[in-house]
């Protein structure tokens, strides 16, 4: 347990793992931190600031944490601002545990493919040449019914893995008539906050579902054509130097605008990590590839090829584990670019599409200049949150490529 020890000494790594703690249990526990449904939208509520916490009332007595009633009003045509309207006679206490919208802990729903049967009625058919196909005899076709017969056609199904349970208590809040709002509300007057809580559901998980996807097809693909070689080298690796000279971003842009506007989000957000973990497999592959090639002559390879262990058996169980470490480094800074990935579509309209939330269709709205001039509290917490994101994944690898590096741990 060296590199352990090494990786707790290392200051940066440790911040960027603390970092990441912080933001996955946040937003596993969205439903319960998040204040309000981030699908609501607040009366008269459209576009405010961060909610200002008063702890003495108008008169100057200390009373705790409160906020007021507010609502902001239409936007002044000569200067674009929007007057806000405090109502200071109805303080609302800020409490821990409030009950508030209702939601459900632990429901669990995902995006599958679906074959559903279509009755499809087929016409009674007419010849051509006959006298009825001019002027078809109704007493002829009178007992005769269109035959019908099915057909398959694929759909898309968001199937229930867990219903969840029923609950509606929530961190904190506001009691009374007043809403705090830490991060302001958007053009849709929903809470910044907790939209922020809920889009990390998305641009969080698809780093990791794309590596538990990419990573594991370009071990095996990079296993096999180190350990048989020749034809079967020659052929992978050329299908890899394919796959790495495509450039990613345009294919996922390309094949992002080709998808059918009737899908959900979950089922976009599933195509967009199947699409980019297909093309990000191959780099990998031919890393995995060089490895093996140097390991597959040790004397444990040869050993266990002697008594008799199958090909695949020698990959999986006694080959790819030597290449551990390089593995967990890999794929601790490949998840930045995943994030990257769905901001960048999100950003420019082809990713997770409203109302869904994520980082990236949050940041979208930087490309409004009246949305960077008057109200730049919705563009910065996301942005920010994807940098200390991307930011701590890369201190984290960086701390674990120092801990595993077989020459320090020799030293």
């Amino acid at each position: 347990m060296d590199w352990w020890q090494k990786l707790k000494k290392n200051p940066l790594a440790r911040f960027g793992a603390l970092l990441l703690l912080v933001f996955y249990v946040a937003v596993i526990a969205a439903d319960f931190i998040a204040p309000y449904d981030p699908y609501a939208s607040q009366l008269d509520g459209s576009l405010l600031p961060p909610t200002r916490i008063y702890v003495r009332n108008q008169e100057g007595q200390f009373i705790g944490p409160h906020v007021y009633p507010t609502t902001q009003g239409p936007t002044l045509v000569e200067t674009g601002d929007r007057k806000l309207t405090v109502d200071f006679q109805k303080p609302s206490p800020l409490r821990l545990f409030v009950q508030g919208s209702t939601y459900r802990l632990f429901q669990t729903r995902l995006p599958l493919p679906k074959w559903e049967k279509v009755n499809q009625v087929a016409p009674i058919p007419t010849p051509a040449s006959s006298p009825l196909a001019a002027e078809p005899s109704k007493t002829d076709n009178a007992d005769k019914e269109p035959q019908s017969k099915q057909a398959y056609t694929l759909k898309w199904k968001d199937v229930e893995l867990l219903s969840g349970i029923p609950c509606n208590w929530h961190l904190f809040g506001a009691a009374g008539e007043g809403k705090i709002n830490l991060l302001g509300t958007d053009e849709q007057a929903r809470d910044q906050f907790s939209r922020l809580l809920h889009g990390g559901r998305i641009s969080l998980s698809i780093g990791l579902v794309g590596v538990a996807i990419s990573f594991p097809l370009g071990m095996l693909v990079g296993g096999i054509s180190g350990y048989f070689g020749g034809w079967v080298d020659s052929a992978l690796m050329r299908l890899v130097e394919v796959l790495m000279t495509i450039p990613s971003l345009y294919l996922l842009v390309a094949l992002a605008a080709v998808l059918p506007a009737s899908l959900s989000s979950a089922q976009r957000f599933l195509l967009i990590v199947v699409i980019t973990s297909i093309v990000g497999w191959a780099g990998l592959a031919r890393v995995i590839r060089g490895q093996v090639l140097s390991i597959k002559e040790r004397e444990f390879v040869q050993a266990a090829r002697a008594m008799g262990a199958s090909p695949l058996y020698i990959i999986i169980r006694h080959v790819l584990p030597q290449t551990t470490s390089y593995v967990i480094i890999s794929a601790t800074l490949a998840v930045p670019g995943f994030i990257g990935a769905e901001s960048v579509l999100s950003l420019i309209g082809l990713g997770i599409k409203q109302p869904d939330p994520s980082w990236g269709n949050m940041l979208s709205l930087a490309t409004n200049a009246s949305i960077l001039v008057l109200q730049p509290w919705l563009i910065w917490p996301p942005a920010l949150v994807i940098i200390l994101t991307v930011l701590a994944f890369n201190l984290l690898g960086d701390g674990l490529r120092d801990a595993l590096d077989p020459r320090s741990l020799r030293r």
